[in-house]
């Protein structure tokens, strides 16, 4: 599930700044002179048109496949990292990627030694991290019809086998706090909107499905028992509703972090009535964060249409970052503020942060 993605409209107009080269601080002219990774997007096409705008942006990638329907579908997966190859041979500077794994075969004495075998071939071809997706806990069963959870002991070896090779895990367990609540009790639009177009993903009207909390609980133990993981949590650890709840989740675990991909808007919900305690936890916790988008491009999709809708993501959640206008948008209520963080976090947030995190070879 794709949320809101915070795209801005009606942004309002402010003066002009003249370069920012003895400035803190950037400004949107710094934009294409400024490194920068993208380190969440799903690429599914052969096509090299968001490659090609993630270089004319100044954008390195992290592309992540993944387990998208939690149906042991080892196939997508293949395709999926056969489209990651082409771009990453195409952009061998500029371009990574996560592996993922399915749970088919989970019933099977043999599925871990099988599963790491699988690994190490993605390992071997450059994959530099894999992907957990939310299908660990709201959708995979056992035989005996019970929700496999991401800290069951079966995934012990394969965990550990991905720490000793010395790559990052990215987890996406659970959804945004939303999903379990009414519709007049969300607290973003984009929300709102997608799980009246998917029922079937709206766990307020599955009760029979995990809570929010008891995936979050699975996830803590998971990550409190592997403290050797490099472990990020995808979509500001699921926990995008509350910073000061998420900076006690970073304070208990300090292998983690996590990325903004998609969640900036939730971070613009809180900004409304409290932007100095989101712009103080952007700056204290400076070293855990990580930017993505978590932006799509399938083999349907339009290229040309692509490369304008993410250069206007990008540029638009650059312009949040990095200055102090005053914004709007049309999945939340009222105005907010730029958070204008100096140059030093930007940069890690935008940078740095990934390249410790994940350790991708990027050669420029």
């Amino acid at each position: 599930m794709k949320p809101a993605t915070g795209w801005f409209s009606g942004m309002i107009p402010a003066l002009l700044i003249f370069g920012s080269c003895g400035s803190p601080f950037y400004s949107k002219e710094d934009f294409r002179e400024v490194k920068k990774i993208d380190a969440h997007i799903h690429y599914e096409s052969e096509d090299d048109a968001f490659s090609v705008q993630a270089k004319a942006d100044n954008f390195c990638l992290i592309d992540v496949n993944h387990d998208r329907r939690g149906k042991g579908d080892d196939s997508a997966l293949v395709r999926m990292e056969n489209t990651s190859l082409i771009q990453k041979n195409h952009f061998p500077n500029r371009f990574n990627y996560l592996t993922a794994f399915t749970l088919n075969g989970w019933n099977s004495p043999d599925w871990a030694a099988k599963t790491i075998r699988k690994l190490e071939a993605s390992f071997q071809k450059g994959a530099i991290g894999v992907k957990l997706y939310k299908m660990i806990g709201m959708s995979y069963q056992d035989s005996a019809g019970h929700f496999i959870r991401i800290d069951d002991p079966r995934f012990d070896p394969v965990i550990e086998y991905i720490i000793k090779q010395d790559k990052a895990i990215l987890g996406h367990f659970g959804e945004p706090k939303n999903c379990w609540l009414p519709f007049s009790r969300m607290t973003v639009g984009g929300d709102s909107s997608y799980y009246a177009q998917n029922p079937e993903e709206y766990m307020f009207l599955h009760p029979e499905k995990p809570s929010y909390q008891v995936l979050m609980d699975a996830r803590d133990r998971f990550v409190g028992k592997h403290p050797n993981m490099r472990f990020i949590g995808a979509h500001l650890g699921s926990l995008e509703w509350s910073v000061d709840e998420l900076g006690r989740e970073l304070d208990q675990f300090p292998n983690m972090a996590v990325d903004l991909a998609a969640r900036l808007i939730h971070l613009q919900y809180q900004s409304v009535a409290n932007y100095k305690k989101v712009r103080d936890f952007m700056i204290a916790y400076q070293d855990r964060l990580i930017y993505g988008t978590d932006e799509e491009f399938f083999q349907q999709d339009h290229p040309q249409d692509l490369k304008k809708n993410i250069h206007k993501t990008w540029f638009d959640q650059w312009t949040y970052l990095v200055t102090d206008e005053t914004m709007k948008s049309s999945q939340i209520r009222g105005v907010f503020k730029g958070l204008k963080l100096p140059k030093t976090v930007i940069d890690k947030i935008y940078r740095t942060n990934a390249l410790k995190w994940y350790k991708p070879d990027y050669k420029d």
